[in-house]
């Protein structure tokens, strides 16, 4: 600390020690207080002594130990006196200070309980202090007031500390002016001259170089000149974007290596992040979330599969969901084997570190932060979005009609083909016909008004802090409404806060922290889609009669539940008639115990307990078609009795799932530094500890049917009327009940040990192991110990000391091991106990859960980092960057099994992946004036991802269309797309190499030997590079930042065109504008790329609707030939144009706001007032083949709502 110091302070007078400024603070508002004979009490307090042959510091160390003195000293000075001999009893402070300074050309002078030794002859403190008495007030930068700065006339010690209101008073010489020195931990040191004014106004700023030089693991808190691990840290603040509710979305376009992917711009729903790409196959790919130093789960476990699901929406949300952003201090994502190794088997995905915010020392500081939030919906009229209106639809319809097309059978009779049918089968006559076709064609439903609105969200939080050296408090409550954009989506947020850090003595400190959170979600059942359907739909199809109700068609094609027969539908009525709601709390708390043998070694006991319930209902009205379908009759139809379809008699459906999450952490740890030598060159720190976890789960879901919402949420019995429908007896009796229990233990042994020699270099090493129940007992056996070794060289003061211009260069550079297991695997065969069943006479059954697996080993993840930090002309300019090598061994893969064993899937060990890339920071200040500031932040990431393993598992042709599929050699998310040759110029038709003409060459061979022969690779659907430029300009209290992000190397495909109508064109599909310059006439695949329409009546629509390997066609001659296609409109949307460039520039937010300056807060019972303006994801520029989809979102199975813009006005006051 002593050397460090002195590097950034290198003038001699200067009082160096962080720690030792504090605590002379701290002393100097208790000197104000206190009385005359207190002082004097302190200065005649009895000390003995008995230590030979040590330092004159030590000393001081001993004697601060055994009394509330505080000294106050230039180490330089002081770092001379060696080979002391310090031996009294019950001797005075002044007797033992009189012998120790004795002949060192040291004096000492005391002021009440404060100790300053100075270098020269003595002067009388008196004389110094004659003069003129100055008063003042100092404050930070948002007008709160400061307790505890320093206040010193430059170049003597005479000096105050500011009172709990931020005032100070001091007696300065009689000059014309003078200048007085203003320094607060964590502020700028500040200069002011007086020339006679009778008070002063101080603001200090913070100082960003000194609030960013620790990094915070959740185990340690490290020196960041000292850190050898690439991590990197943000302040809340910097990244708070007002209206937006969780911590996940912000950190998008923040940090290098950082990838955060949105498949939903609904409210509520969490996003996937990635940090270094992805390390596991079948494993969770989510980084670990650490709140104050413990782990924290999602509320609701979901199973790996569906997270890995690039097309996947978590509207249930993750384990920060119900964090308030305002509560959060700082957060540090630690990113390699270095930073991560010390938390184990669970962190080979990243460790993302969140420190909530702790009291300020001083009176009691209340604050309040507003937002509203104005979320735009989606329009037609939208460059984006492509479909035809009512009267291009209409039009559309009756050139079909005029070609014959034959629609297909059981087609919805709606617009224009609704009323011709009646027309031409006499139900109406010509006029009425007429009269409809004039309704439909200009009826032009509007049906993303209908489904979707202009949302308002607001936020709230209230908090309170305050506090002294011995007790500090912070305190928060919270509310947030998320109104999403689709009707009946909306997310209701309550959280609360508190954090005390008491000091109970000296040596012993408590830290208690509560987290407890309320969340209600609602959303559109997602069987309904109603984005989707927004898109697909005809604006031909009204959406009420000219009554004003309900206009209802028959259809059998609304969901994939039930008989087939068509029902009323009208999603207007289906969403009014349902919901999907989420009801959670969680209340977690943390308690810290520290207690310190010595200055720098301290015991450390940390205790946690979290506790999540979560209710989940999804609920289905008897008035829904979903409901029709399920009753084999309408709402107001009798049930037929004896009826097999008939598995819904009476009422609607709720499903309902409970969960409970319990999780408690009990860690032990030692934290040690200390210098080895006289000369404090080598310092050893070290920390390590035990761990105990244990985490239990419990989930039960029934779905239950006969319900009846808007009778007293009632069910219906049927007694004896049950004999009379078979079809819901038979699904009562397969069982509707789920329970499932999940218990994990884990013990947990881990170190980390450093040297460090005179700011030249420093050397770690981190170790840990877990034996835990779920890796199974043979897993135990070969305990996999997870270690990292790692190092710094600081090149600044090794070959740069002379050099003014370079403020800091450091190298970094790390290699380590880490480990991963899947749950549920053991050496032992695992049966899985079932219920009785009527199939077997009413005996118990039990089902194979898992097969043996012994040899089942660790997936091991390796990773090197290299890194290096530089830093220009005192802070003006910063680079960072990092370049890794992750390679995993070992992987976990599911290779597919003949049923017979009981399962289809077992997980073996195979194949490994390799992650490479680098990421190159920047960040400074281009102008930096009095009044006016430029701050520039960037950062670019490059991450490089392939697999190689020889993949035992049966993928089907969808896996590898959509990016799901394993292939050895390629990036995860790699899908493939057909060959597009063009359109056919005698029929309009797509034609592609798909071997038709040497399909022999293709017999016998697998589905994924045949992709890589016909198939093409598109590329990845996960960007390769990312990125973010921030600008910020600060004029005195005003303030203006724009922040981009931007994303190269993915690859979109586009949403189909051809799969509404591949059996044939529906009614009551809406068709996209490009059919509107479709191939007609032959001459036209000169200028369109759009095949013809060709009518399920015509010779040739067979032979394009299969394909020849398609397995209704794949017998004969063509047997042996996989299916790697259905036909030739499938085989178009699938095909190689339809994939564009999934690459973008977004202006993610744009922000304006103003702080009242002093003069007019003084007339406000305000100490802090600033008004803000912030608009999010403005606009994107990307591939204008994007209609429709957001290039930022990862899944493009379906259309969903894209990622809106948004318009917030903020609010924060201080009293």
């Amino acid at each position: 600390m002593k050397k460090k110091w002195k590097d950034c302070f290198p003038c001699r007078g200067k009082y160096v020690k962080i720690f030792r400024i504090m605590k002379l603070c701290t002393c100097l508002l208790f000197c104000s207080m206190m009385t005359l004979s207190a002082g004097v009490r302190g200065q005649h307090i009895k000390m003995s002594l008995d230590m030979k042959g040590v330092t004159l510091e030590e000393v001081i160390w001993t004697l601060e130990k055994k009394s509330d003195i505080t000294f106050f000293y230039n180490v330089s000075d002081v770092s001379k006196v060696t080979n002391v001999s310090a031996v009294f009893k019950d001797a005075s402070l002044e007797a033992i200070l009189d012998m120790l300074l004795k002949g060192t050309n040291l004096y000492y002078e005391i002021q009440n309980r404060v100790v300053v030794i100075k270098s020269g002859q003595p002067m009388s403190v008196q004389d110094s202090l004659k003069g003129v008495t100055v008063k003042g007030v100092v404050k930070d930068s948002r007008g709160g007031m400061l307790p505890g700065v320093t206040v010193v006339l430059k170049g003597t010690t005479t000096g105050v500390a500011t009172g709990i209101s931020g005032d100070f008073v001091i007696t300065i010489p009689k000059r014309d002016s003078v200048t007085l020195l203003f320094s607060f931990v964590g502020m700028k040191t500040k200069e002011v001259k007086w020339r006679g004014q009778t008070e002063l106004t101080v603001v200090l700023e913070e100082d960003m170089n000194e609030m960013e030089e620790v990094v915070i693991t959740g185990y340690q808190v490290i020196d960041r000149r000292k850190s050898t691990s690439a991590v990197s840290s943000v302040k809340m603040e910097d990244i708070m974007i007002p209206g937006v509710s969780t911590l996940d979305k912000m950190l998008e376009g923040q940090i290098p290596d950082l990838m955060v992917m949105t498949n939903s711009g609904e409210s509520g729903v969490a996003p996937k992040i990635r940090i270094r790409g992805t390390s596991t196959l079948i494993g969770n790919r989510e980084p670990l979330w650490v709140i104050d130093g413990v782990i924290v789960q999602d509320p609701v476990q979901i199973s790996p599969d569906e997270l890995n699901d690039p097309d996947y929406i978590n509207v249930i949300g993750n384990a920060i969901a119900g964090i308030n952003p305002q509560d959060i201090e700082r957060i540090d994502v630690l990113k390699d084997a270095s930073a991560t190794a010390i938390y184990g088997t669970q962190a080979a995905n990243g460790v993302i570190v969140v420190t909530t915010k702790r009291g300020q020392i001083g009176k009691m500081r209340i604050s309040y932060n507003h937002s509203s939030q104005f979320t735009r919906r989606p329009r037609y009229t939208d460059r984006n979005i492509r479909v035809m209106n009512s009267q291009e639809r209409v039009q559309f319809s009756r050139d079909l009609i005029n070609l014959h097309y034959k629609f297909p059978n059981n087609m919805e009779m709606v617009g224009y083909e609704g009323a011709w049918y009646d027309w031409q089968n006499g139900l109406i006559d010509y006029d009425e016909f007429m009269k409809q076709v004039r309704r439909f064609e200009t009826v032009n439903t509007d049906w993303f008004k209908l489904l979707t609105h202009d949302a308002y969200s607001h936020k709230h939080t209230l908090s309170v802090s305050g506090g002294s050296e011995q007790l500090r408090y912070y305190a928060s409550l919270g509310y947030n409404k998320d109104d999403g954009v689709s009707n009946s989506s909306y997310v209701d947020r309550y959280t609360m806060m508190m954090k005390v850090d008491a000091n109970i003595t000296k040596k012993f400190r408590v830290n208690l922290n509560v987290n407890g959170n309320i969340q209600k979600k609602n959303h559109v059942p997602s069987e309904i889609s109603a984005i989707n359907y927004a898109y697909n739909t005809t604006r031909a199809l009204p959406a009420y009669d000219e009554d004003g109700s309900y206009y209802y068609h028959l259809t059998q094609d609304a969901y994939a539940v039930g008989t087939s027969n068509k029902f009323r539908y009208n999603i207007l009525n289906e969403i009014e008639n349902s919901s999907n709601t989420y009801d959670g709390n969680t209340l977690m708390t943390t308690m810290v115990l520290r207690y310190d043998l010595k200055p720098r070694w301290n015991i450390q006991v940390t205790g946690s307990y979290s506790r999540s319930t979560t209710e989940q209902n999804t609920w289905w009205g008897e008035k829904t078609n979903y409901v029709a379908r399920l009753k084999n009759g309408e709402y107001e139809d009798e049930p037929i009795e004896n009826d097999e379809n008939c598995v819904l008699p009476y009422g609607g459906i709720l499903k309902t799932t409970n969960s409970t999450s319990e999780s408690a952490t009990l860690r032990f740890q030692n934290n040690f530094s200390a210098y080895v030598d006289a000369n404090q060159y080598h310092l050893i720190s070290s920390a390590f500890g035990y761990e105990i976890n244990t985490a239990k789960n419990t989930s039960s879901s029934i779905e239950r049917r006969g319900f009846l919402k808007d009778r007293g949420l009632q069910f219906i019995g049927l007694g004896d009327e049950l004999e009379k429908y078979p079809g819901y007896q038979k699904w009562l009796a397969e069982g509707y009940e789920k329970l499932t229990n999940g218990l994990t233990n884990k013990i947990s042994g881990y170190l980390t040990l450093s040297y460090s020699y005179k700011e030249l270099f420093t050397l770690n090493v981190n170790g840990r192991f877990d034996a835990s129940n779920k890796f199974g007992s043979r897993s135990n056996e070969r305990l996999l110990p997870i270690w990292s070794v790692s190092g710094m060289a600081n090149l600044k003061n090794i070959l740069g000391k002379n050099a003014k211009w370079l403020t800091e260069a450091r190298l970094r550079l790390s290699y380590g091991h880490q480990g991963n297991m899947v749950d549920g695997q053991t050496p032992n065969l695992l049966i899985r106990q079932g219920t009785m069943q009527p199939i077997y006479d009413g005996e118990n059954i039990s089902t194979v859960a898992n097969l043996p697996n012994p040899n089942l080993k660790w997936e091991q993840t390796a990773q090197t980092n290299i890194g290096w930090d530089l830093g220009f002309f005192d802070g003006r300019l910063n680079i960072g960057g990092d370049f890794y090598y992750k390679k995993t061994t070992d992987l976990f893969t599911n290779v597919d099994v003949s049923p017979i064993n009981g399962i289809t899937s077992y997980i073996m060990n195979n194949g490994d992946m390799l992650n490479k890339g680098f990421s190159i920071s920047l960040n400074g200040y281009p102008v930096k004036t009095k009044n006016f500031r430029w701050y520039m932040s960037t950062y670019y990431s490059v991450n490089l991802n392939k697999v190689q393993t020889d993949d035992a598992r049966n993928y089907n042709l969808n896996d590898y269309l959509n990016g799901t599929a394993v292939v050895s050699g390629q990036p995860i998310s790699t899908f493939y797309s057909y060959k597009f040759l063009g359109l056919n110029p005698q029929n309009g038709a797509p034609m592609f190499d798909d071997w038709e003409d040497r399909w022999h060459l293709l017999q016998g061979k697998t589905l994924d030997e045949v992709v890589p022969m016909i198939l093409v690779n598109s590329g990845t659907r996960d960007p390769k590079f990312s990125g973010d430029l921030n600008n910020t300009f600060t004029y005195k209290n005003w303030s203006l930042s724009l922040n981009f992000s931007y994303s190269l190397g993915s690859k979109v495909r586009l949403f189909e065109m051809y799969g509404p109508i591949i059996n044939g064109i529906s009614a009551a599909a809406n068709v996209r504008e490009e059919f509107l310059d479709r191939w007609q006439v032959p001459g036209d695949e000169k200028y369109t790329v759009y095949p013809l329409i060709i009518s399920p009546s015509s010779p040739d629509y067979e032979h394009y609707r299969l394909h020849y390997s398609a397995p209704q066609r794949a017998v004969g001659p063509n047997s042996g030939v996989p299916a790697f296609a259905n036909n030739v409109w499938q085989m178009y949307d699938d095909s190689d144009l339809r994939v564009v460039s999934g690459n973008y520039l977004k202006l993610q937010s744009l922000s304006f706001s103003y702080r009242l300056n002093d003069r007019l807060l003084r007339k406000t019972p305000f100490t802090q007032l600033s008004i803000s303006f912030n608009t999010h994801n403005c606009f994107t520029i990307s591939a204008k083949e994007l209609r429709g989809q957001d290039p930022s979102q990862a899944g493009f199975a379906d259309a969903g709502l894209s990622i809106r813009p948004s318009y917030t006005i903020g609010l924060n006051v201080s009293f």
